[in-house]
């Protein structure tokens, strides 16, 4: 099933827009992923202020520019093309994100979320980055950088809690490869560069800001090239539950994101404060008139 992404305009003081691959209506999850933005690749301001999360590891995979992060654990670090920033929310954090520099730089980049499991998602908050990562060669100068989780028995260092894998995907010109794919997962990928065709089962364009979704009981997937391509591979267990997912938080229940947008407007040390700010934050938007309910695949 091929799906377009949206491009949602964020505006405001953030002042960019993206386009969203996840959540989509029919499909709110694949493993654990919940959600996905490209921003990018445009020239732009970046200045996200602190903001929360809670339930969710923010994955960060940028193709252009550098981008500052800072954290309520005291993180202030730079992430660069090729270097992935992973952080953890357990039941609370803030961040924030700045493009480098006073004016407009181009700027592509993934930002993806994980749900975390409940065994994890109450606990404290936790971040990494990781500028040396795993390749898989596979065939033809084709090559997957493993960026989160496990690829044909080769595992990225970043701290997962759930069966996983995220990976870039570098094809060159005129390549037919196959990239090997566990059964028991469902996956997706997802275009970034050129237009590369996929053998799912009748052959499938994939094209850039589009999402492919392979489902389950693929050992793996051929993928052809005419000209050089870049995908992203999602994939991993089908997630223990369904979500609640609204603003910034990953939760289970209505009342769990009440609480959590409560706190935030209060103040409340539950996030912590966010390394070299002041007073700067993103207020929550208002819930909606409307009971918050999990989010249901339907496909």
């Amino acid at each position: 099933m091929l799906l377009e992404a949206r491009e949602v305009p964020l505006g405001g003081i953030r002042g960019m827009s993206v386009h969203r691959s996840l959540p989509q209506r029919d499909l709110p999850m694949v493993g654990a992923w919940c959600f996905l933005d490209r921003f990018g690749p445009q020239v732009t301001r970046m200045r996200v202020e602190p903001h929360p999360h809670i339930g969710l590891q923010t994955v960060t995979w940028p193709f252009v520019g550098e981008v500052r992060h800072r954290d309520a654990v005291d993180s202030d670090i730079v992430v660069r093309p090729g270097e992935l920033n992973l952080m953890t929310s357990g039941a609370g954090i803030a961040h924030s994100e700045y493009s480098l520099g006073d004016g407009p730089v181009p700027l592509d980049a993934l930002q993806l979320w994980v749900a975390l499991p409940e065994s994890r998602r109450h606990g404290g908050p936790a971040f990494e980055q990781h500028a040396d990562l795993p390749v898989v060669d596979l065939g033809d100068g084709a090559r997957a950088t493993v960026v989160v989780g496990e690829l044909a028995g080769v595992a990225s260092p970043a701290v997962m809690f759930t069966p996983i894998v995220g990976a870039e995907l570098h094809l060159p010109a005129g390549v037919r490869v196959t990239v090997p794919l566990r059964p028991d997962w469902e996956h997706a990928l997802v275009g970034v560069d050129g237009a590369p065709v996929v053998a799912a089962g009748p052959a499938v364009g994939l094209p850039p800001q589009s999402l492919l979704y392979l489902g389950t009981n693929r050992d793996g997937i051929e993928i052809e090239t005419r000209d050089a391509a870049t995908l992203f591979l999602l994939g991993g267990e089908p997630f223990e539950d369904d979500i609640v997912m609204w603003w910034n938080f990953v939760a289970r229940t209505h009342e769990e994101v009440e609480a959590a947008r409560d706190a935030w407007e209060a103040g409340a040390a539950r996030f912590g404060h966010v390394v070299g700010h002041a007073d700067e934050r993103i207020p929550a938007p208002p819930l909606p008139h409307v009971r918050l309910t999990r989010r249901r695949r339907r496909t």
